[in-house]
């Protein structure tokens, strides 16, 4: 009997654990991160010459559901063409039947990791107004994401901000036309008006999906008819809350944006994520937010620290004036 070193056994185990990508244009470099339903690589675009992530799922699935879940997250992704949401490039099936799907290969840090490193609050606001805005674009184009958290957002090495994991997204809205809607209800290929990716994945009334943390009470009771995008709103009025935990005082508009985004009741908190980056944007430049009233001292002191520049120049003129008026008079 042939014995084999340790090494050898666990190189082994490696090898096998990697996807069979032949008969496909990709080539593995290596095993990037593996995640609830697949594992994602870095692959070679042997084509294309250039770098991208392959996802594919970690098992064969008899069922079809977990295939089914995954090439409908890449849909849903290729749908939202958008600077802060990762592009889809391909989709298909590997040899031995596993489904998968390419998308750009995002290097940077993730939220989490980008806020132990920035100290810097305007920054961290900033990407955070990126992330805002992404979630509002797939909100227009009738897409709940579900599982906002900062593992799921990526941080470029050029400040650019990637929403990642769409697995759970909601679809609300078919956009199709009203022709391509009426070729497809002839095909047999919706149901009651809705496409069968939106409703293959549909989940049942008091179904709990997401990340307990940054769930909306009505997400986290199961309560799927009431999810919006003010559920989404919930979730990055939490992430907004993580960014700035780091923060020795808090400002009180800045606490009040938290406290709207992620009131317990939907009506309460802001109506879009649009609304909620757009207040964010007005802290950024000195002005009054919408979920803070003022008294009078604070609208005097954030004038002043908006127009300090001419504020100061008015008073050294001032002192110049009684300086010359001084001398003059002796």
């Amino acid at each position: 009997m042939n014995w084999m070193s340790d090494k050898l056994v666990q190189h082994l185990r490696t090898v096998v654990g990697l996807p069979d990508l032949s008969g496909t244009k990709y080539r593995l470099v290596e095993k990037f991160s593996r995640g609830g339903m697949g594992t994602i690589y870095l692959v070679e675009d042997t084509q294309l010459d250039r770098r991208v992530a392959l996802k594919v799922l970690h098992a064969l699935d008899a069922s079809g559901e977990l295939a089914a879940r995954m090439l409908r997250e890449a849909r849903v992704i290729a749908k939202l063409e958008h600077p802060s949401i990762v592009p889809v490039h391909d989709v298909g099936a590997l040899p031995d039947g596993r489904v998968f799907y390419v998308m750009k290969f995002v290097q940077g840090q993730r939220l989490d990791q980008y806020a132990d490193a920035e100290n810097s609050l305007p920054n961290r606001l900033r990407i955070f107004q990126k992330v805002c805005e992404a979630v509002a674009f797939a909100h227009a184009n009738g897409v709940i994401h579900r599982d906002l958290k900062p593992e799921n957002i990526m941080v470029g090495a050029f400040g650019e901000a990637l929403v990642m994991d769409w697995g759970l997204a909601k679809i609300v809205r078919e956009n199709s036309s009203p022709e391509d809607r009426s070729s497809k209800m002839e095909n047999g290929n919706l149901t009651n008006g809705r496409s069968l990716l939106a409703t293959s994945n549909e989940t049942q009334h008091g179904t709990v999906m997401g990340t307990p943390a940054y769930m909306a009470p009505e997400q986290r009771s199961g309560e799927i008819d009431q999810i919006d995008q003010r559920t989404d709103v919930y979730a990055l009025g939490v992430i907004l809350k993580f960014l700035l935990n780091e923060q020795n005082k808090i400002q009180k508009s800045l606490a009040a944006i938290c406290a709207k985004a992620m009131a317990a009741q939907k009506i309460q908190r802001y109506a879009s994520a649009f609304d909620l980056a757009h207040d964010v944007e007005r802290f950024l430049n000195g002005l009054a937010v919408s979920s803070y009233k003022e008294n009078i001292i604070e609208k005097i002191w954030r004038w002043l620290k908006q127009y300090r520049f001419i504020v100061l120049l008015v008073l050294v003129y001032l002192l110049v004036r009684v300086l010359l008026i001084i001398l003059l008079r002796r």
